[in-house]
């Protein structure tokens, strides 16, 4: 049973940014049938003040506004615009409308799975298919310490190279079955599928079947809108998780398994840096990929991964991103960490602020592992370890008393002055154990390790169905839909 408790809260406008930018970002797109351009989009217009204790500080930014367009679904905007939802003869989940399939080799972590560069480096140089060297241009061999932006031309050589290698075969018109296995649990299973964007709902006031509730940076999103509109292609899937109302993802889940069964061999297999077998067959447009795609999207649809290539397709104007649709059975929660250094303030002076502040410290023998719990979390500094209950917000809803939310108010903003996108603030997924964190302060390139203990599945859903937000960067799906497995090109 869930213990999160929905409070009620003020519904706060996409995208919501916690630090300010150095300029105005505004997109101008030209209206259907028209030759002028009209400012669209408009996501900040000064550097915001970063936010406190106070969960309701945090600064209002304007919304996203859209121009209509005929024959589709009102688009996203300004709270209380008028959207369609779909009815339950309609589906905002459908079949890539132009798909490639890789042939082996480029299937990739996505982006956003590593710790530092330099591992993506790496990958890059053994491998030059990669999906990442195109995702992260700047992080291959020879981009000599240009910025991503600079690269893009790289990004888009390389796919180019990657297709006509044969290392991508063109598929057209297709959803495809997927289904990873190995390790410690039973099979997964998803389809990948592209998914309308005006049915995103940022708010509790806006309509949508699709519900994206968690902060973003807003540099990364910039990015991935900018590669999209190079390369004119997806490379990684948003990971999109069935919630408990409409067709139910036991169905979905069942449906899935009997369908991979029944396909065969598979078009494709990747084994991850874990050991899991990850399989896909497409299934081109027909009577049981209709009736797929139909279970899929009836109900509610939550992102599980990929914050920033759904807010990026929105941003970018793309009728429908990629996106992986897959049920709860299929994944779990791992702990999402963090890394700091260099401190502003030595770790014994840390740990006073806290106390001063009403946390609760209690000293840890050696490296400490993972909380197993909810409600406290351990930090590791200097060859020490401590265990630390930091004191919930009075007053604020159980969303933002969450041990996320309150080492971003209680342990980086407040002792150490620090925003949680300063460059000093490094986001550790599931995939490094506590220990790899706790090693990287005992190696220096790290002054402080923060350890949370995960959220559960069951309050993931019931905060999003509730549509409240939570602290970036709080939940690590695993197993993750591997990127550079089905693309598609736009």
């Amino acid at each position: 049973m869930s213990t999160y408790d929905p409070a009620p809260r003020a519904p706060r406008t996409e995208p919501a940014i916690d630090r300010g930018w150095p300029r105005r970002w505004a997109v101008a797109v030209a209206e259907p049938g028209s030759a002028h351009l009209a400012p669209a989009i408009v996501v900040s217009a000064e550097p915001l003040p970063r936010h406190g204790a106070d969960p309701a500080a945090r600064p209002a930014v304007p919304a996203i506004v859209r121009p209509r367009r005929a024959g589709r679904h009102a688009r996203a905007g300004a709270p209380g615009e008028p959207r369609e939802v779909p009815s339950a003869t309609m589906t905002v989940v459908h079949p890539v409308p132009h798909a490639w399939l890789t042939t082996g080799g480029t299937g990739a972590r996505n982006y956003d799975e590593f710790a530092s560069d330099g591992e993506i480096t790496a990958i890059i140089e053994e491998n030059p298919y990669s999906a990442l060297a195109v995702e992260m241009p700047h992080c291959a061999p020879g981009a000599h310490g240009r910025d991503f932006h600079a690269c893009l031309p790289d990004a888009v050589a390389r796919l180019d190279q990657a297709k006509h290698a044969g290392a991508y075969r063109d598929v057209g018109a297709a959803a495809v079955l997927y289904r990873i296995s190995g390790g410690e649990r039973s099979a997964s299973y998803g389809l990948f599928c592209a998914v309308d964007t005006d049915q995103i709902s940022a708010s509790a006031d806006e309509p949508g079947a699709v519900i994206r509730n968690e902060d973003v940076f807003p540099h990364k999103v910039r990015e991935r809108v900018a590669l999209a509109e190079a390369t004119g292609h997806l490379l990684s899937p948003v990971l999109l998780l069935k919630a408990d109302r409409g067709a139910g993802p036991s169905r979905l889940h069942a449906a899935l398994a009997a369908a991979c069964d029944a396909a065969g061999a598979p078009a494709a297999v990747d084994v991850d840096h874990a050991g899991r077998t990850h399989a896909v067959w497409p299934l081109p447009p027909g009577p049981d990929t209709d009736r797929l795609c139909a279970l899929a999207g009836d109900g509610e649809l939550v992102v599980a991964d990929g914050n920033h290539r759904s807010l990026a397709a929105q941003l970018g104007r793309l009728d429908r991103f990629l996106a992986v649709v897959t049920t709860p059975e299929s994944v779990t929660i791992d702990g999402y960490h963090r890394l700091v250094g260099p401190l502003p303030i030595s770790p014994a002076e840390l740990v006073n602020r806290l106390v001063a502040g009403g946390a609760q410290v209690t000293p840890l023998p050696g490296r400490p592992g993972p909380p197993a719990a909810r409600g406290t979390v351990h930090l590791y500094a200097a060859g020490r370890g401590w265990a630390v209950r930091l004191p919930a917000t009075p007053g604020a809803s159980d969303v933002d008393n969450l041990d996320h939310a309150l080492v971003e108010r209680l342990v980086l903003a407040t002792p150490l002055g620090l925003d949680p996108g300063d460059k000093r603030v490094t986001y550790v997924g599931g995939d490094y154990p506590a220990s790899w964190l706790c090693g990287e302060v005992d190696a220096g390139r790290a002054d402080l390790a923060i350890l949370i203990a995960p959220v559960t599945v069951e309050d993931f859903l019931a905060v999003n169905l509730a549509r409240h937000k939570l602290p970036r960067k709080s939940t690590w799906f695993t197993p993750k839909a591997r990127a550079g497995l089905v693309i598609a090109q736009r």
